[in-house]
């Protein structure tokens, strides 16, 4: 199957890969989460960078209790995706405020090390959102890194879609002018 950006492509029949996962085909499911996993993984490291992997096996677990039901096309499918990510997130900086954090910096850094691109790209991510405030952040996150649609994001932050445009807009704006700022003193 063709992707795009690591997404299912118009041309591609999402239908018939959602049917075969529900039905419990391995490689219909194996596909799909080598198809969305970076993409969630990248959301959950903008937003619990410590715990994304933990957190991104509890989404596909998730997802597997609750694909039979799932109903949708490719579109919706990212957008329950990544609602459940961002229910999982929600549930995990609640945990964390109730006890204190264990942190093994040893394991993550050995895990990290074997895969030099995640570095990157989680250095990349980190670096962009640590000038945002959370709500930015997430919005940014969702529109580009999810690639999902500003109703789609809307419906996942609880926001109407202007709001979601202007919390947009002035993240974008910011992360500009901070960079040009950064161009000038260099």
């Amino acid at each position: 199957m063709a992707r795009h950006g690591g997404f299912l492509t118009p041309r591609d029949d999402f239908e018939a890969v959602l049917s075969a996962a529900k039905l419990g085909d391995e490689r219909a499911v194996s596909w799909m989460y080598r198809a969305y996993n970076p993409f969630l993984l990248r959301f959950l490291a903008g937003q619990a960078p410590e715990a994304k992997e933990d957190l991104a096996q509890e989404v596909w677990l998730s997802v597997a209790s609750s694909l039979a039901s799932f109903e949708g096309d490719e579109g919706q499918f990212r957008s329950w995706l990544f609602t459940i990510a961002r229910r999982r997130t929600i549930d995990h900086w609640r945990m964390t405020r109730r006890r204190p954090r264990e942190v093994k910096e040893e394991l993550h850094e050995v895990a990290d090390a074997e895969r030099p691109d995640n570095l990157a790209i989680q250095a990349a991510i980190a670096d962009l959102t640590a000038s945002l405030t959370p709500n930015q952040a997430e919005v940014v996150l969702l529109r580009v890194v999810a690639g999902l649609s500003v109703e789609q994001v809307a419906v996942i932050v609880g926001k109407s879609p202007g709001a979601v445009r202007v919390i947009q807009h002035r993240s974008l704006r910011r992360l500009s002018s901070l960079e040009a700022s950064r161009l000038v003193t260099r």
